[in-house]
């Protein structure tokens, strides 16, 4: 093992002929499992919830919890690098992430799979960013385009194969193999890597972990994504346990930021945030992708509960999402150094909110090519989202600072992922309680068309208390529409608020460009 006053580490030679095509699908294998598992259990919800006999809104935790745990292992990556070399830490990342899929799959109670769940989000925190790290050391740097343009495919692919398979796997077979399918793959991956990679470790040396940092890190979020998650279920603020869940997210924030601004060997570099290009990028990304994940969750579970679609059905609705993405994020790759990122990422907006407009307009009767459409011009604003905000985040950043802005980046992502589905599938059953009373109150005699559709069912033979069953789940299923509309078209109004955040950086020409790609989802 080296030690700190080792030679500089000289990278190895690219790799030739087969072997690089080997190990670009080795490396894209992984990456495609990780990424699949993020939306993969999407539409498999409503299933996993009844079957562990829980609500949907608690259910929403198998995501979250995924999400969180992802997100705090990734700032680790540069650290547990130094520590253990990257070939040896991303095969440890796959191994452990195939037992915890195992595991997951053999959780008999939603307590449990949540547990297991965190452990794989926290397992699989550095296996995307070593996947890019050992890609581009494969091919010679006048190719790392192609390496990553190869790779930014997989995660493309991935969301679109997640909800198809996802629905599939759920109606055909049941939901723990939608767990179970990683082992395979997995064990190819991890298989190839080690033959190809394993001569190719990097140097190791000793480093200082800011435990308190960590720690610090893991409290202020556990402890607010706990809040989010739990908070419809306790009454929100008139329980002292949601209460006592923010004061301890509030004040271990704090904490955080004053250990983090005065450690030496801080765990997540926030002077990061002195750059204007980084914060203003960094947080547009962050806010766009909640936004984002959000509805994501919640039109899936929308389709399934009240419009009657099976988990397959929900899955091919969601699919298409990634077909213009893979053909026009090459274009978007090729052309981001000649075209001004902020053009490209005020594009992206612009789609995903006259996606989310269209979608506000969505009612009871919406057949499936009329939902379908929005998430296929969708794939439009996907390919015009992450190269260009990456590449405004990274610019101007020296090659030794990128890793730490990509993995502070990608923190900063992931948890607004997570807290996107949290306040996106509590506001939907607020607005849907609200809506539920409202159009309850028009219910009466007095009204020619509830009594006209009352005497309806009635005279198909249901009696008074069938009739009432029968409104109630009307009235239920409008609700719930008209909430979702709220949400889609609130969500519509932020992506376009979110424009003039990004004309606030002032890319750079040269500096961290031709790496930013490397830094990529």
């Amino acid at each position: 093992m080296a030690t700190a006053a080792a030679p500089a580490y000289v990278a190895p030679p690219p790799l030739e002929g087969s072997a690089r095509v080997w190990g670009t699908i080795a490396l894209s294998a992984a990456t495609f499992m990780n990424v699949l598992d993020s939306s993969i259990a999407n539409v498999s919800l409503p299933a996993i919830s009844g079957d562990l006999g829980v609500s949907t809104t608690q259910g929403t935790w198998v995501i979250t919890s995924f999400a969180v745990a992802n997100a705090i292992a990734v700032p680790l990556t540069g650290f547990m690098t130094q520590r253990f070399g990257q070939v040896r830490l991303f095969m440890a990342s796959v191994i452990l992430f195939m037992i915890s899929s195992l595991l997951c799959g053999l959780a008999p109670n939603m307590t449990t799979l949540i547990a297991f769940r965190a452990l794989q989000g926290f397992v699989a925190g550095p296996m995307i960013p070593l996947s890019q790290t050992l890609l581009l050391s494969s091919y010679p740097r006048a190719k790392a385009g192609l390496a990553m343009a190869m790779w930014s495919m997989t995660t493309l692919v991935a969301p679109v194969m997640g909800p198809l398979l996802g629905g599939w796997i759920t109606d055909n077979i049941s939901w723990p193999w939608i767990f179970y399918i990683n082992i395979p793959v997995g064990i190819v991956a991890a298989a190839i890597t080690w033959a190809l990679y394993r001569d190719r470790e990097s140097t190791t040396r000793k480093v200082p972990i800011d435990a308190i940092g960590l720690a610090l890190l893991v409290l202020w979020v556990g402890a607010m994504q706990l809040m989010l998650d739990k908070g419809k279920e306790l009454d929100w603020f008139h329980s002292p346990e949601i209460i006592t869940m923010a004061v301890v997210a509030v004040v271990g924030f704090a904490f955080f930021l004053i250990w983090e601004l005065t450690d030496k060997h801080p765990v997540v570099d926030l002077s990061l945030f002195k750059r204007r290009n980084f914060w203003s990028g960094a947080v547009a990304t962050a806010v766009a992708y909640g936004l984002f994940f959000g509805n994501v969750v919640l039109l899936p579970l929308w389709l399934q509960q009240w419009m009657g679609y099976t988990a397959t059905q929900a899955g091919m609705i969601m699919a298409p999402v990634g077909l213009l993405a893979i053909f026009f994020s090459p274009v978007v790759g090729l052309t981001v150094s000649k075209i001004d990122p902020r053009r490209y990422a005020t594009f992206s907006f612009l789609v995903f909110a006259l996606v989310l407009w269209m979608r506000s307009n969505f009612n009871t009767q919406a057949d499936f090519v009329t939902i379908i459409i929005p998430t296929i011009i969708q794939g439009i604003a996907m390919a015009f989202f992450f190269i260009p905000l990456v590449t405004i985040t990274l610019s101007g950043l020296t090659p030794d600072r990128i890793p730490a802005a990509s993995g502070l980046s990608n923190f900063l992502r992931i948890t607004a992922g997570a807290m996107g589905t949290s306040i996106t599938t509590t506001l939907w059953e607020n607005r849907a309680a609200l809506h539920h009373s409202q159009l309850a109150e028009s219910v009466n005699l007095g009204n020619g068309a509830a009594t006209s559709a009352m005497n309806g069912l009635a005279s198909s033979g249901l009696n008074n208390e069938q009739v009432l069953d029968q409104i109630n789940r009307l009235v239920d299923q409008q609700s719930f529409m008209l909430a979702a509309n709220d949400i889609f078209y609130a969500s519509a109004i932020l992506f376009l608020l979110l424009i003039p955040l990004v004309w606030l950086a002032r890319p750079q020409k040269g500096g961290a460009g031709g790496d930013a790609a490397a830094g990529a989802h």
